[in-house]
């Protein structure tokens, strides 16, 4: 069997199977059964790959996954994120835009804990999109920041999407978090600068409104017992990760147990807290594992076959340079984000795009983040984003799908021009790792 006909095969059972309503992990299971009884040689071969993919779990590198998703889970429903919000709230006083603010600042403090750009934008988009509307905001103010910050959870660490994509495509996980750093905190002022110029060019966007005055000393201590505490868990996790006194997997694991320290110290750890927590955590990582299982069988499979290496050899026969190749593959992922959400996508392109872009020349890891770049940007793209229709489904009653789609458009092209950036100064993403 031809190269093509093995991938059409895969690829085309794959396909049938989602469009007839089968989840896309199972989706892949049942594909990847079908393709080890056919390339492997029948019961035997599928044996083999079964105990090939059962190997895959035994990873020390998905360890992180759990715990961060423990770590989000706890900051959420235990209310220590409710507590951040209020205090960045108060602190920015009379600041023109001053909500819209707050949705970045302490939106991204919450990405780099929650892991889940879905949920990011459900919890910011209930608690803050109906505060802003009643405050006179325009929509472009409340609900655009909120669409912008939601994506920042996929590339600010602790991200859980980047370590499973990190273990999909077998590169360093604390290198490719790390990475994230510089990137995520650039996106995070270009989406304030966008703020900041809407507000002078439309002031009446959002008005400003009277607040209680607050003495220094009040605003220090507020900053020291709702604010740092929080975002002190991030930075700590990351600092002991660059300089290596620990992995991902302790640093994960620190950073679950600091937040259960502070949701002790501020007397909000009940049962009913833990119990959602632990469920919640235990929801995502078993899906996140069974999708590990499976693409780590397809991409065997793939390589069996011989439909990985003819792909590889048709791409680089066109003679395209790296780069319109790399802006062809960042085409597919947005294309394939309008309709599918970001773990599917990982797991059918991870084992195609990846040896392409080695093939290709280029640094794993700023390959890799400039993929979760992709996929942030195809979340929020019109007419089919998926964190659009998230965004619809908590919005006040009466918001139409053009207003979110007019609201995304400029945080769309902040990530847009992050994007160049990184693929004109490599550094920016290499930089941290590189310590």
């Amino acid at each position: 069997m031809e190269w093509f006909e093995a991938l059409a095969l895969l690829l085309g059972t794959i396909v049938f199977l989602m469009a007839i309503g089968m989840p896309i992990a199972l989706a892949f299971l049942a594909a990847n059964i079908v393709g080890a009884w056919v390339f492997m040689g029948g019961e035997r071969g599928v044996v083999q790959l079964l105990n090939n993919g059962l190997g895959s779990l035994t990873k020390y590198a998905l360890m992180p996954i759990p715990l961060f998703l423990l770590m989000g889970e706890i900051f959420f429903h235990t209310g220590l994120g409710g507590r951040m919000f209020t205090a960045i709230d108060k602190l920015l006083g009379r600041l023109p835009g001053r909500l819209s603010y707050v949705t970045v600042l302490g939106g991204t403090a919450f990405s780099t804990l929650s892991g889940s750009s879905m949920g990011s934008t459900a919890l910011l988009g209930s608690l803050m999109v109906p505060e802003m509307s009643r405050r006179g905001y325009k929509s472009h103010m409340s609900i655009g920041p909120i669409l912008g910050t939601g994506g920042l959870a996929i590339i600010i660490p602790p991200s859980a999407l980047a370590v499973l994509l990190a273990t999909l495509a077998q590169i360093d996980v604390a290198a490719l978090l790390i990475a994230g750093v510089v990137p995520g905190l650039i996106l995070a002022c270009f989406y304030i600068a966008t703020i900041w110029l809407q507000t002078r060019i439309d002031p009446d966007a959002a008005p400003a409104y009277d607040v209680e005055p607050m003495s220094l000393g009040t605003k220090i201590k507020l900053i020291m017992t709702e604010v740092v505490p929080m975002v002190g868990v991030m930075v700590v996790i990351i600092a002991l990760m660059i300089k290596g006194f620990v992995t991902p997997s302790e640093a994960a694991a620190f950073g679950a147990l600091g937040v259960l320290i502070l949701a002790a110290v501020f007397r909000c750890l009940t049962w009913e807290a833990m119990k959602k927590s632990v469920i919640g955590a235990l929801r995502v990582t078993l899906m996140a594992y069974l999708i590990v299982f499976g693409s780590a069988t397809f991409s065997q499979l793939l390589a069996f076959s011989g439909a990985s290496r003819g792909l590889v050899h048709w791409a680089t026969s066109f003679d395209l340079a790296p780069l319109a190749m790399l802006l062809v593959m960042f085409a597919v992922l947005l294309l394939l984000g309008m309709f599918m959400e970001q773990i599917s996508i990982m797991l059918l392109t991870v084992p195609i795009f990846f040896p392409l872009a080695q093939t290709l020349g280029f640094n794993p890891i700023w390959f890799a983040l400039i993929m979760l770049l992709s996929l942030e940007i195809s979340f929020t793209t019109p007419p089919f984003g998926l964190l659009l229709f998230v965004m619809k489904g908590v919005a006040p009653a009466g918001t139409t799908m053009r207003e979110i789609y007019v609201s995304a458009f400029p945080f769309i092209f902040c990530s847009l021009f992050l994007v160049a950036l990184l693929i004109a100064f490599p550094q920016l993403a290499l930089w941290l790792p590189s310590l």
